[in-house]
């Protein structure tokens, strides 16, 4: 049987896209001479609808649209499985079921609802889909199949010391007498997460002795990135076919003679890391309907990577660069700033706010008077580059990026509706340390773009005379590794200083700072996700709270 994986890109809601994406891919395999293609976990509403699935009139259109499906691929000699999201009738539980339905000859021969329903992380499906019942075998073209829905396979008592769940949905369809194992995914990208895919499915092939095929989304969708990376693996776990990953992509595998497509995967993960953020960012704005984006040029390595990965992402014509120096701005930051937009090829404007900021002092002096300069002032500074980049992204309409990263954002380092105003956070979930490996690559692909001085100077805010970033902060390294066991595995301060090595005091400062700014990171733009635990949908801890550890 030869069955092709086509790895879609999807948009929430966007119905008649998402179909005339599925019956092209539809039709490139049958031209190849595919018997089956298979598509990822809601590929027809797109992954995760989230709320939406509440609407009834959105499962009313998952219906229409599916029929809509199999009639316009009716003439196809193929088979062809798709996720989405169907009407349950059980009187009790959720009203809806995530779903994947078998289409031949225009019509549904057979549907699959998914059993375990992950709410981990940034998973929520237990708050919108019932599970499950039972699941069932089918034939497809003359084999048993056990068709299964992303987390369903997820629960090998072989692999994991400690499964989430009783049941495990593919242990029950291998028990009826299964020949092949068929997984269809939304996989949301993360550091280390495709080399874990192929750990897991490589224990079911050989547990089982049989065929693995495992067809994954990709693109941006709000704060997730999916990246694709589809494969298939004999009965003894070797992957014999793999897809692009952060691509489109639709390979081709024949079970029977061996014989797949093998595409180039990104092995290195800080070049997956790099590549997930160009595309979420691309996603995000064209599924949100911009074109262009504003980004504050500070002359720093963090708008510095913004701006490469934009230009990446919407081509340089579509990026503006704003540099805004104000009382505290070193002559090599406007410098720098003007000299990477020059490498890049974007527009570069410099507005000044010094006036401004002068201004605001002067009304703010009866109130201030005989109080000392503190962060207030500062902050104003930030707060006038907020403003000024909203009103251009007002008139121009173009979309703000921000370029706040994952260390300064844990520890409240970042101005609320100043450096934060914006519509993505591009590198919220990028540690500083990781901001300068990433801005490597970026200058591999993008000519050295970004000038050797932004790396090697003294990372500052520059919102008072000679500010450091260390004068606040510990060294970057030391506080990445902090917030890495704190924030990503949830570490103690006693287990975190001796594990480090690092005085106690300094860890219960930083873990102190991270709790406390809880208030901004649910107010800040939304953000990519690329490690295990990004701040926002993934990270959800109160705000008014005085747990103290």
């Amino acid at each position: 049987m030869r069955i092709a994986l086509a790895q879609l890109n999807a948009t929430v809601g966007d119905f008649g896209s998402n179909v005339q994406g599925m019956v092209r891919a539809a039709q490139q395999a049958a031209a190849r001479g595919a018997e089956v293609v298979a598509f990822p976990e809601l590929s027809l509403p797109g992954y995760p609808p989230r709320d939406l699935v509440e609407k009834p009139s959105f499962l009313d259109r998952n219906t229409e649209e599916l029929e809509r499906l199999a009639q316009l691929t009716a003439d196809l000699d193929i088979s062809i499985i798709c996720g989405y999201a169907s009407r349950s009738d059980s009187p009790v539980g959720k009203r809806a079921l995530n779903s994947a339905a078998v289409i031949e000859r225009g019509k549904v021969i057979f549907r699959q609802h998914k059993t375990l329903l992950p709410t981990y992380d940034v998973f929520d499906e237990a708050r919108y889909f019932r599970p499950a019942d039972k699941v069932e075998l089918f034939k497809l073209r003359g084999i048993p199949v056990a068709l299964t829905i992303c987390e369903d396979a997820w629960n090998d008592k072989t692999y994991w010391s400690q499964r989430l769940y009783q049941r495990d949905p593919v242990e029950e369809l291998f028990a009826q007498g299964a020949e092949l194992l068929l997984c269809i995914n939304a996989s949301p990208f993360s550091m280390e997460k495709r080399a874990v895919r192929r750990k897991i499915y490589s224990a079911v092939a050989r547990r089982y002795n049989k065929p693995v095929l495992y067809v994954n989304q990709v693109g941006g969708d709000d704060h997730l990135v999916f990246d694709g990376s589809s494969f298939a693996m004999n009965a003894r776990g070797e992957v014999i076919a793999s897809a692009r990953s952060f691509e489109e992509d639709l390979i081709l595998v024949d079970l029977t003679t061996g014989t797949a497509d093998q595409r180039e995967n990104l092995q290195d993960e800080e070049e997956a890391v790099y590549q997930a953020l160009v595309l979420g960012t691309r996603d995000y704005i064209r599924k949100c309907g911009f074109k262009k984006v504003l980004i504050g040029l500070s002359g720093g390595i963090d708008s510095s990577l913004v701006a490469a990965v934009a230009v990446e992402a919407v081509g340089k014509e579509n990026v503006m660069g704003v540099a805004m120096p104000g009382p505290f701005s070193s002559d090599h930051s406007v410098r720098d700033a003007h000299a990477m937009a020059e490498r890049l090829g974007i527009r570069c404007e410099t507005i000044s706010i010094n006036d401004p900021y002068h201004s605001v002092l002067q009304q703010l002096a009866p109130v201030f008077d005989g109080l000392k300069p503190d962060v207030a002032e500062e902050n104003v500074q930030a707060r006038l580059r907020g403003v000024t980049l909203m009103a251009l992204s007002n008139k121009f309409g173009a979309m703000v990026l921000t370029t706040g990263n994952k260390s300064e954002l844990a520890v409240g380092y970042c101005t609320l509706y100043g450096d934060m105003c914006g519509g993505l956070a591009v590198i919220s979930d990028i540690p500083k340390t990781l901001v300068y490996r990433l801005s490597r690559i970026a200058n591999k692909n993008l000519n050295d773009a970004i000038p050797e001085s932004v790396f090697t100077k003294p990372p500052s805010a520059e919102l008072r005379p000679d500010q450091k970033d260390s004068d606040s902060l510990p060294e970057y390294d030391v506080l990445d590794r902090i917030l890495e066991a704190y924030v990503e595995q949830n570490h103690s301060p006693k287990v975190i200083a001796s594990s480090l090595s690092l005085p106690l005091e300094l860890v219960q400062d930083i873990v102190r700072k991270v709790n406390i700014n809880e208030y901004k990171r649910q107010q800040a733009a939304p953000g990519l996700k690329v490690t295990s635990k990004a701040f926002g949908i993934g990270r959800r801890f109160p705000i008014a709270q005085r747990f103290a550890e």
